[in-house]
């Protein structure tokens, strides 16, 4: 089996941290007890190598053996097709935690990370621009959310990649109060996040990037 590395930044502003999406990368490998290292990648001065890994500039990617892996989704569901501990082996249950993984990047991510955007920004509440934003995420994603979140503990009968992605993309919610309304929604972060492979992954990466301070 071929050696697994991740690549993330050297260092982040203070404020993002605990949030980088190489958490999610973490997340899984430890799930899954898979061995790895991690490598960085420069923040402020990023390399044509970088975006030759990474067409965006951002971060992480993932390198298993001849194969260079971007965007957190795409890592996530390679890992999964490693392990069993990320993916069900039933094919309907393994189907449908594929399904809610691409359902948390493409219509609650897609919602909530402009909702966040404005949050930092310090868009008043009063605007038009919040207003939608925030009436769209609640009533269009989260309304929804609650009512599947409320009838199950796991979005595909036992945890798996779906459950990382989800529930790291709501918890970005939560730090701004958005999940209030949502209790459902806010028990299936806690309770995703109460797994040691979360605690572990979480404290991993806030020092990785508190050594580089």
């Amino acid at each position: 089996m071929s050696e697994l590395i991740l690549t993330t930044f050297d260092w982040v502003p203070e404020g993002p941290r605990g949030y980088v999406r190489d958490l999610r990368v973490r997340w899984a490998l430890e799930e899954a007890r898979l061995p790895y290292r991690v490598e960085t990648t420069p923040f402020r001065n990023r390399t044509p190598e970088h975006f030759a890994r990474q067409p965006f500039g951002q971060a992480p990617w993932l390198t298993d053996g001849d194969l260079s892996i971007f965007e957190s989704g795409a890592i996530l569901l390679h890992l999964g097709e490693r392990s069993d501990a990320l993916l069900p082996v039933d094919p309907q249950a393994r189907s449908e935690a594929k399904t809610w993984l691409f359902s948390a990047l493409n219509s609650v991510e897609a919602a909530s990370l402009p909702w966040s955007i404005l949050v930092f920004s310090g868009e008043s509440h009063e605007t038009a621009a919040w207003k939608a934003m925030d009436g769209f995420l609640k009533v269009h994603r989260l309304k929804h959310m609650e009512l599947v979140l409320a009838g199950r503990e796991w979005l595909a009968g036992s945890f798996s990649i779906a459950d990382i992605l989800m529930a790291d993309v709501l918890r970005l919610v939560d730090r701004f109060d958005g999940l209030a309304e949502f209790p459902a929604c806010r028990d299936h972060v806690a309770r995703a996040t109460a797994r040691p492979a979360f605690v572990k992954a979480h404290a991993d990466q806030m020092a990785h990037f508190a050594k580089a301070d």
